[in-house]
């Protein structure tokens, strides 16, 4: 019974360790982008070079870790990493381009269509089939989700673009982060102890060009207040937790169950802003939220109930190849006994 509840336990803190540390990075990223909050100018400008400061942080663990003895080195080949690194920060790039170049209610549209986009190519690349109540739930949880963010709706040929390019890697990254896993065998830490330099060191090295091009600002014109260098490190902390709570649940679960549950981070964020921002929280975004808490739960429950379905016929069939053993060694042991033994058991009889 203990074998059986510990894996629960490890996917709810799974899950909960990934909510709490995203919301985290948002609201610290929030006070980063306030000169009030941290008597320096805006970080704003150097998005792109702080998620390079965040996969800094996540390769210093990664390699302690490993040095340390509390984690393995597993063997993945440096091309797959490489490319793997390339689509990943094109995600980051896509994603700041579009939010630069789109209204924020296409950019929260273009967030949402991840999660069709990530079932179709889960069943391109891997024939990954969806009943309808997990389509119906998706549906569901995407409509909550829109209705609660969507606002003003702008288009144009670059952001467009943009978002195109976005959604199409951070679905793509998302799929291989698990496919991965169970190509080399390989835990989520491990995987991201590999993977996090690289993002590192090319995000480091053109980071600051992208921020530039995007933004036109510098960070060696950036003054580094003692408030905004706190807030800096608490987001490279909890960015650590971030990247290690989405390995492991991609790994674990799939990445569709990663995007569709992935929007409570939404709803907890539209709430917190709310409490500590004084964020306007209309009826509509209250309404919206439920919708989205409805369509997880039935989300949760549509894929609980479609494992079921499938251990059923499979415990099934193995009771029946139990039995047809059964009578086959019965069968066996019928045909070695001799004339005389049947004799001797009738006369007992």
């Amino acid at each position: 019974m203990d074998l059986e509840k510990k894996p629960v336990v490890s996917d709810v803190g799974a899950w909960a360790m990934n909510v709490v540390s995203s919301v985290g990075i948002i609201m610290a990223n929030k006070q980063l982008m306030s000169p009030m909050a941290t008597d320096s100018p805006s970080l704003n400008f150097a998005a792109t070079t702080l998620t390079g400061f965040h996969f800094t942080v996540t390769a210093l663990v990664g390699w302690i870790s490993n040095a340390t003895g509390y984690s393995a080195s597993k063997y993945v080949p440096l091309w797959e990493l490489f490319w793997f690194s390339i689509v990943a920060n094109m995600s980051i790039t896509g994603m700041n381009l579009s939010l630069m170049l789109n209204s924020v209610g296409f950019y929260q549209i273009s967030k949402l269509s991840m999660i069709p986009v990530v079932c179709l190519m889960e069943w391109i690349l891997h024939s990954k089939h969806y009943t309808t109540k997990v389509i119906t739930a998706v549906i569901v949880v995407a409509f909550g989700v829109g209705i609660c963010t969507v606002t003003d709706v702008e288009i144009n040929a670059k952001g467009f673009l943009c978002a195109c390019v976005a959604v199409f890697c951070t679905s793509l990254q998302q799929i291989t982060i698990g496919s991965f896993q169970k190509k080399y065998n390989i835990g989520s830490f491990e995987l991201l102890s590999k993977t996090a330099p690289i993002q590192a060191a090319s995000l480091l090295l053109f980071g600051p060009f992208a921020d530039y091009y995007l933004n036109g600002g510098s960070l060696l014109e950036y003054h580094f207040s003692t408030g905004a260098t706190i807030f800096i490190l608490l987001s490279c902390s909890l960015a650590v937790f971030c990247n290690m709570s989405q390995y492991l649940c991609i790994g674990r679960f799939s990445a569709t169950s990663f995007q569709v549950l992935g929007h409570m981070k939404t709803v907890c964020v539209l709430i917190l802003g709310w409490i500590l921002f004084d964020s306007a929280l209309t009826v509509k975004n209250i309404l919206g939220m439920l919708l989205a808490i409805l369509g997880m739960i039935v989300y949760s429950w549509a894929v609980e109930s479609e494992k079921q379905s499938k251990v059923a016929p499979s415990l099934i069939r193995s009771d029946s190849r139990f039995d047809s053993e059964d009578v086959k060694l019965l069968k066996e042991k019928m045909n070695g006994l001799t004339q005389s033994d049947l004799e001797i058991g009738q006369l007992k009889s």
